[in-house]
Formats: C-alpha cells, structure tokens, sequence
C-alpha cells in the first residue's frame, strides 16, 4: 500500500487510495488534520499534532510549529533540553501520520507519496526525503502540491485537451502551476510561488495591527509580551481570521494585566491592510503566465487548493484576476491529500484509474559560475551561465560549452548554482566539480558542460574537455543544511530512543492540553472549578477502567466547550 501524505506548514494528512476512489485517514482523534506541531510532554515523550498545539501557549518552550518553512536549512530548534532539526520534527509529524494509517488499514505502511510546494528548493526537496527515511518510510515520488491538487479534481479525466490554473495557497507557502491535458497528458507548463507566503502571514499582519490598535503596543511601553502571551495572542489571531471567512466583522481581544485589549476588524479593513500581502499573491501568477506563454483568457478552470483559500479577500482577489469563480468543489484542507493518493493508486496501476502520462518541470534555473569579458584581455568574475532554465520539462539535459579564460591552465573549477539572479552570489551554491586540462593558451581549451536532471530533483553535471574526450562527473546529491547519509543514520538511532506519546491515549492527553490551556486564560472561581475538574479526570485514568474513562472524558469536554464558548461572549 502507498499512502499519500500533505505534509503542511500548518496541518498535515494523509489519504490511500482503494475501492476505485481516495479515502481521508483519520487521526487518533478522528479528525483529518493533524496539526504540524510537535512537543515534549512533561515525561519527556513526543507530543504530535493537537496535543502539541494546545501546548504552543501554556508550554512555549517545549513546543515548536512553522518548521517546514526552515526544511533544507541549517536552522535548530530547542524543545527543553534536546536540539532538533526541521527535517526531524517533520519525521515526527510523518511517524504520526504512518502510525494513523496502519491503524486504519490494519497493515503496516511503508511507502508515501509526499507532496512539496513546486517552487521548494533542491534542499528543502532532499529534506522531505530525510524526513521520510527518518519516520520509516520509503518515499516513493516527492509530488508537487499543485499537481496533486489537480489530479484532486480530476483534471486527467477532463477530457482531450484543457488548460488549467492551480492557485495553492496554504498556511506557510504559495504555489501557482499551468497545466495543460492532451491525449492523456498532463503536462506542468510553468510554476511560480513563494516559500514563505500563507495564511500564517495574514495572522502576523493581525497580530501586528492588533498591538496597535488596541493600545497594548503603548501600554507595554518598551516591554515585548511573554511567550505564552504571544502565542495566545496568535491563536486569538488565527480565530478572528476564520471568523472573518464566515461574516463580514469579528472582535480580537486578549486580557493583558487585568486589563482588556479589544480591535473591531471589518473584512474591509483587513483587505486594506493586507494589500502588500495580496500583491504578492499576484506577481507569481503572472510570472507563471508569462513563463507559459498562456493569457488567463485561455483557461479552462482554475482551481484552488490549501486552507489559506477559504478566505474571502482570497476568493475576491482570484476572481477579479481571472474574471470568473474558482473552481472550490473539494475541501481545500484536503485536495493535495486527496491527489497524492490518487497518484499512490497510478503507482499501484489501479484498474479503476485510466493511465495518465504526468511531466512535470524544474522549478528553478540551474547553471554554473562564469567570467564575462568586458574588454581586451578583462574578465569580471562571479556571473551567471543557466543551463537549465526554470519551468524546463523533467527529466530534461542541456549541455553548454565553455572555454578557459587564462594562458596555460592546469584545472578548471566549475561551480554549481541554482536560481535567476544575474549574479551567483545571490544564488544558492549546490556544489562544484574541478578536473585537470590540457595546458594551453587562453580559449584553446574547449568544455562541454551536460546538466541533466531527472524527476526526483537529482541534478548530475557532466564535464567532457573535446580535446582529450575526458570526461568527468559529479552528482548533486548533498546541499549544505541537509544531512548527509552518515548524519541521517546516526540521528535515527538517536530518534529511536525518543519515546512517541502513544497513539490510544493520545484522546485523553490532548483533552488535558487543551484544559490546561483554558486553564491558564481563566481566572478566580472558573481557574478553581477547572484545576479540581482536571485533577478528577486524572485519577479516573489511573483507574483504567476504559467505561469510566470515556464518561469522565465526555463530561470534561462539555465542560471545557461551556468555559471557552462563554469567554467570547
């Protein structure tokens, strides 16, 4: 069985595909959404998912979200005393999502189809793979988040021949990708995004605005809010947004030093505000048209996908771009999922699904570091040769030819660059690969340059020197801020050892979470009346009597529904 799995910047799912149609899995909780946090509880096990998210505020320093935005750099988190890296903590997420999806299909699961932004970068590619490796699993194909949003909607059963746009926008990233179906084609013409663009910044920009508007920014002079203040504030932020995607105005309010801060935010001001926001929504959408050669006028349907989407100056901003309605007949939250399995099942060569040919592009220009002559015998350094350029069909190989710049060389040094500024040193460094030459005079010495580069973001550089047919070869399979294979071994028996909170008392510890939580936004009578609540069901689960401990859980719950419901009133 291959599972599909979204591994988001603020949720994460899992789907499989059987029965000639995707199934959502759910978690532990029996929801489809596992949130992408992951802590230590006070045992010193791994918290993942709604546990973990309840403990974001009363447990700051031991909890940690966000970190895909950081995959395939050198970034650490701290979670108490134990060091982690992005690519570690999204194993724990995919280790949850694994063990959901073996419960749920009562066999063990080995191999994923993991979905990535389009516009990640070769390192934050390589990451996801570790991350997999490191949760168990054998990923099959890292997928594009909005060519599996596509499939979702079944864009390869439109019919002989379609365009289409993919408007991703989830809770940390933004992608746009041009399809085009023809004869049981589906081919990614251009894609175009922003690794750190999402529903995430909307909360920052409201978070921002409220300390502002309400005062506090004042009251707190040249003080900052604690970290569990912060992140309350966050929440309080994040529930003010999905409210404003149901009416057109909703108060953000927070108590701070008996004091209560309140902003009145209409939808119409959060447009304004969010402006600059919005317009970089924008740029990548004509870029991804540009580089397709495609006028929106030409589309079929565009599609929308990620949470991020449910938001109406979202929704407002799509539709005035393209002139028409999105297509939104799928859970946005789910689409990505949902087209991950369906290409598990292509995998599985499933009778029901009809065979579809799926290309797909780089999402990055590739070249090597140069010298341009600007003059009799002057050469300026530090340039930018592409040799594959973005939005080029996988697997694709391109040669370019290159000649040396100085009398008598013994060794070319040729490095290995990726992006598409005119200068290498504002792009990203992949690697180099240096070999001996003939020993001659200025440009008599003549190299041909192969980049190739297949579908699974591997990038193999192939140096030929025409006057001796030499040729030399390196593969980019290392980036500086991915592990290396002897660290990702050494760090999986280490993960081994981490004990993983586990998965049939996962229900009872999140309901302890999130009463903590409500715990610490009380005060007087309320506090009092939730601490002896809390400690009641504590000593129904040492009982272990599972009939007691559901009762005991459904009369907690009600009771924390009560307490949170009032406290907006």
């Amino acid at each position: 069985m291959i599972i599909g799995i979204d591994l988001g910047t603020t949720n994460s799912l899992c789907a499989y595909w059987r029965d000639g149609k995707a199934h959502i899995i759910p978690n532990a909780l029996g929801e489809s959404l596992t949130p992408s946090v992951v802590g230590l509880d006070d045992d010193g096990s791994i918290l993942v998912g709604r546990a973990a998210r309840e403990r974001l505020q009363t447990h700051p320093e031991r909890t940690t979200a966000l970190f895909k935005r950081y995959m395939g750099s050198e970034r650490k988190v701290m979670l108490g005393d134990k060091e982690f890296r992005p690519e570690e903590l999204s194993s724990m997420v995919l280790r949850a999502l694994k063990e959901d999806a073996e419960h749920a299909l009562g066999e063990t699961v080995t191999e994923a189809i993991i979905t990535v932004p389009a516009y990640f970068s070769d390192a934050q590619r390589k990451a996801t793979k570790i991350a997999g490796q490191l949760a168990g699993l054998k990923v099959e194909r890292l997928l594009n988040e909005p060519t599996a949003a596509a499939l979702a909607y079944g864009i390869h059963e439109a019919g002989n021949e379609a365009k289409f746009l993919v408007f991703d926008f989830g809770g940390g990233t933004f992608d746009v990708s041009i399809l085009e179906l023809f004869d049981g084609v589906m081919e990614v013409r251009a894609s175009a995004g922003d690794n750190f663009l999402g529903g995430e910044d909307f909360v920052s920009l409201m978070y921002d605005q409220f300390l502002q508007q309400s005062g506090l920014q004042a009251a707190l002079g040249g003080k900052t809010l604690a970290p569990r203040q912060v992140q309350r504030l966050r929440d309080e932020a994040e529930r003010v947004k999905r409210l404003l995607s149901q009416q057109t105005q909703a108060v953000m309010q927070i108590q701070h030093e008996e004091t209560e801060y309140r902003w009145e935010v209409t939808e119409d001001a959060l447009t304004q505000l969010a402006e600059p926001l919005l317009q970089r929504l924008r740029s990548p959408v004509e870029r991804a048209l540009r580089d397709a050669t495609i006028r929106a006028s030409e589309l079929d349907s565009v599609v929308l996908a990620g949470g991020a989407t449910r938001m109406p100056i979202v929704r407002k901003l799509v539709s005035r771009m393209f002139g028409r309605f999105p297509a939104t007949g799928l859970n946005p939250d789910e689409a990505i999922a949902l087209g991950a399995a369906i290409q598990g099942g292509l995998k599985m060569r499933d009778a029901a699904l009809e065979e579809v040919v799926m290309t797909d592009v780089a999402p990055y220009s590739l070249g090597i570091a140069i010298a341009r002559q600007v003059g009799p015998n002057q050469y300026d350094g530090g340039h930018y040769l592409p040799i594959i350029e973005r939005n080029s069909t996988v697997p694709v190989s391109r040669i370019e030819n290159i000649t040396t710049i100085r009398d008598f060389q013994r060794e070319l040094n040729v490095a290995i660059y990726q992006g598409e500024s005119r200068l290498v040193k504002d792009n990203v460094y992949l690697g180099k690969i240096d070999f001996p030459v003939p020993q001659k005079k200025a440009g008599e010495i003549s190299i041909d340059i192969r980049f190739t580069y297949d579908i699974s973001g591997v990038l193999e550089v192939e140096a030929t020197v025409k006057e001796t047919n030499e040729k030399y070869k390196v593969l980019i399979t290392e980036n500086a801020g991915v592990m290396s294979q002897e660290e990702m071994e050494k760090r999986m028996q280490e993960l081994a050892h981490l004990k993983i909170h586990p998965r049939d008392q996962m229900e009872n510890r999140t309901l302890i979470a999130h009463a903590d939580r409500l715990y610490e936004q009380s005060l007087g009578d309320v506090r009092n009346f939730l601490a002896q609540a809390i400690a009641q069901f504590q000593s129904v689960l040492e009982s272990q009597d599972e009939n007691q401990i559901r009762h005991a859980r459904s009369r907690l719950r009600e009771l924390l529904e009560q307490i949170e419901n009032e406290s907006f009133l």
